[in-house]
């Protein structure tokens, strides 16, 4: 009986530590998770390098270009000839982007690209500059150097007005 007795003592104490362990083994755990979770970050020892084909590209202002100035202090530079020529280059917002025509009804010249969302409409007075993407005018009065003192805009319809 004795044996039993002891049997059943030492069994009992070995389930007690047993489970004592494991929560202790469970405590210890969760305590080194939260502190590898406060761990600081360790600190970059350099700088690195900019990326070149993330930064933001820069077009340069087309050889033998027009600038328009506009108000706001806005201005942009087209090159072509827009009496003739089919697509112009516009240059604005350090990017050159080619602008197709687009035949109007009012006499007016317009060049525009779907894909870029850019869209400029000439007048004899003016020139105006938009964005589809969000509808707005980027730019308004803009006018060559020509236009300003007096001159009307050099569109094609103009160019027919003085042939006939």
């Amino acid at each position: 009986m004795k044996k039993l007795l002891i049997a059943a003592v030492v069994g009992a104490l070995s389930s007690t530590l047993l489970v004592t362990a494991e929560n202790a083994s469970a405590q210890a755990s969760s305590a080194t998770a939260t502190k590898k979770a406060k761990a600081p970050q360790p600190k970059r020892l350099f700088k690195r390098k900019p990326n070149p084909a993330k930064e933001a590209k820069v077009d340069p202002v087309p050889e033998g270009s027009e600038k328009w100035t506009c108000k706001d202090g806005l201005s942009f530079d087209m090159k072509g000839d827009m009496k003739r020529d089919q697509i112009v280059t516009v240059h604005w917002a350090d990017k050159n982007y080619s602008l197709p025509r687009e035949v109007t009804t009012t006499g007016a010249d317009r060049f525009h690209d779907a894909a870029s969302g850019l869209d400029v409409v000439v007048i004899p007075t003016k020139a105006m500059l938009f964005s589809d993407k969000d509808g707005s005018r980027l730019a308004d009065e803009c006018k060559t150097a020509a236009m300003m003192e007096g001159a009307p805009a050099p569109t094609q319809s103009n160019a027919i007005n003085k042939a006939q």
